[in-house]
């Protein structure tokens, strides 16, 4: 996987911190130093999750090995297409925010939705690990952290200026990425 494939997978993965934060910060209307936290967080998740999917597919690879690149595949075809289906159903105003206790203090609140928007990125480990050695995951599982804090840092900016995400669209076009990386996979493996 090259730069800028790992760049799309990392944007793809952080569509849902993007209105996570956007919501979070229009709703609370928090502070940048709060935001600056969240973001953080949502990185560290996000880059976390796929990094203990990749431990798990690096190891199942030898076992998986003539398959590895239909499972690779089958992941990211069904959390692209996931991410089609919720984008076409059209939830604008429901998020994981919306659902927390009031009596949580931040930093769990923040942990809490970190884990909530990182699920999907856990699957996509997986598939990097059988598909990719550790080093060049840990160089993607970097960049999809550092990306997921800087977009998360852009949805706080938005939040605070009420400015909304697009989410339908958003969620629509991060799936077309993951199931396009899904078949470049697929057909480097079968070429």
């Amino acid at each position: 996987m090259n730069f800028v494939e790992a760049l799309l997978l990392a944007l793809a993965l952080c569509v849902d911190s993007l209105v996570v934060s956007t919501t979070t910060a229009f709703r609370t209307k928090m502070t940048y130093r709060r935001g600056l936290l969240m973001a953080l967080i949502f990185g560290l998740c996000q880059g976390a999750f796929p990094l203990a999917g990749a431990i798990i597919g690096d190891v199942a690879r030898e076992f998986i090995e003539a398959v590895d690149h239909w499972i690779a595949f089958g992941l990211l075809a069904f959390i692209g297409g996931k991410m089609i289906w919720d984008g076409a159903k059209s939830k604008e105003d429901d998020d994981a925010s919306a659902h927390l206790s009031p009596f949580h203090s931040p930093l769990s609140t923040f942990f809490l939705l970190g884990v909530a928007t990182s699920i999907d990125a856990f699957a996509v480990g997986i598939g990097l690990g059988l598909d990719n050695p550790l080093a060049t995951v840990l160089w993607i599982v970097t960049t999809i952290g550092v990306v997921t804090t800087l977009v998360s840092l852009l949805g706080v900016y938005l939040g605070k200026r009420n400015i909304p995400v697009p989410e339908r669209t958003a969620n629509i076009i991060a799936g077309l990425v993951l199931i396009g990386l899904g078949v470049k996979i697929l057909l480097e493996h079968l070429m």
